[in-house]
């Protein structure tokens, strides 16, 4: 069997990965002159800066392809106990990710705190609903309001109203199922959770991950080499690119959506229009140095505050990333934000950070997305029905999780299918 992967972002080098070490012959394809897709970190004034994930889990999964790869002397771990904040009413408000924190936030009042305590008392969540009225509904309306939407939206950009439990909640529901309630699914990942997995970097910046991979596995990686289309070519594949034609007996697409319904067109045109309807939230980076004063991971702003900023990440207190916050704009709320020039853009994020954290901060880079993270928004009902082909998978952030532990699960995941149908 040979396996063609298209697309060398972080799932797509991690599938190459296993397959090699599974025994299964694959080449693996990407259009740009860099591994990583939405993982990229530059350099400015001597200062790492992400334009994709700020960081990750050191789940047991990463921890070992971390290791296979020798980037373990690399890693930067922050504090298990750097705290997250949601800033609402004005201020910075701790985000209770442990028993003391929920029992002292002033995010929720007593009244809030028990409301949310009931949560096991609610029927079980129902898929047809959206996520801020499963949440609302399990946990009240002042949970979701002060802490629910601005942490789990924020991760996003979307509006949680706009994003249909069955496609933006599927393993939050699935969990729900093994685990008896939501509430317990929160206290074992959060806050009970004494084993959770530190949130961690690398010294220099995420994209020395793929980078990593890619340089173990590069006998198996064409860079700058688009996959066209892909075609039937007897009972398997051929994918083309401008150079040449690979036969392959398997493919799995990593690639963004309207790159994939591109290289469908021809071979399953209803595949092609379904997934360019999916939506795509815009996002602007804005890079801030300032004094950084305070620990913590940085935060995420409240629907209802007068505030632009989408939240920032603390990557100076997190990583001792040299004074180093990233500033998030636009998103569904404030699509048009990714239209405005760059001098606007660093204003905004400058004067927000300025009121939200009392510090001058120097821009650094700002950098447009316009398309950035899945919506995981009402667009997803185009994904009911899609029925590729024998033999075509898809592997992705918008028809599986976001993040990087989820991706190499996946990718995983999918290796071990290969390797078993290859004995």
């Amino acid at each position: 069997m040979t396996v063609g992967v298209v697309g060398a972002g972080i799932t797509g080098l991690s599938l190459t990965h296993y397959l090699r070490q599974a025994g299964v012959e694959s080449h693996t394809f990407e259009s740009a002159s860099r591994p990583g897709g939405v993982i990229r970190t530059v350099h400015e004034d001597g200062r790492v800066l992400e334009l994709g994930p700020q960081r990750t889990r050191h789940t047991s999964l990463v921890a070992d392809l971390v290791d296979d790869v020798g980037l373990r002397d690399e890693l930067v771990v922050a504090d298990k106990d750097l705290p997250l904040f949601v800033y609402a009413d004005g201020r910075l408000r701790r985000a209770p990710l442990s028993i003391r924190e929920f029992l002292t936030t002033d995010l929720l009042s007593w009244r809030g705190k028990l409301r949310l305590l009931a949560e096991p008392l609610t029927a079980a969540g129902d898929p047809e609903e959206s996520a801020a009225e499963l949440f609302t509904r399990k946990f009240g309306a002042e949970a979701y309001h002060n802490l629910i939407a601005p942490l789990y939206g924020g991760i996003f950009g979307s509006d949680p109203a706009e994003m249909p439990a069955k496609y933006a909640l599927t393993g939050l529901l699935r969990l729900e199922r093994e685990e008896g309630s939501l509430l317990k699914v929160f206290l074992k990942h959060t806050i009970a959770g004494g084993d959770r997995p530190p949130a961690v970097s690398f010294a220099d910046g995420m994209a020395q991950l793929p980078r990593a991979l890619y340089e173990a596995n590069d006998d198996r990686i064409s860079l700058e080499t688009p996959v066209e289309t892909v075609g039937r070519d007897g009972d398997g594949y051929v994918l083309q690119t401008p150079d040449d034609a690979v036969a392959v007996d398997e493919v799995v697409l990593t690639t963004p959506a309207d790159a994939t319904a591109s290289m469908l067109d021809d071979i399953d045109p209803d595949a092609g229009r379904r997934l360019r309807e999916l939506h795509y939230n815009p996002l602007v980076y804005v890079h801030l140095e300032a004094d950084c004063p305070r620990a913590g991971l940085g935060y995420q702003v409240r629907r209802d505050e007068e505030l632009k900023t989408l939240g920032v990440s603390w990557n100076c207190s997190a990583f001792g990333r040299d004074g180093v916050y990233t500033c998030f704009l636009g998103g569904m709320n404030r699509p048009a934000l990714v239209d405005e020039d760059e001098a606007t853009l660093a204003a905004i994020a400058r004067e927000e950070f300025a009121d939200v954290m009392g510090l001058d901060a120097r821009v650094l880079r700002v950098t447009k997305l316009p398309r950035g993270f899945p919506a995981y928004d009402t667009t997803w009902t185009a994904l009911d029905g899609l029925d590729l082909p024998d033999g075509l998978h898809l592997a992705t952030n918008y028809t599986a999780r976001m993040g990087v532990p989820s991706r190499i699960r996946e990718a995983k995941q999918l290796a071990a299918e290969f390797a078993d149908v290859d004995r």
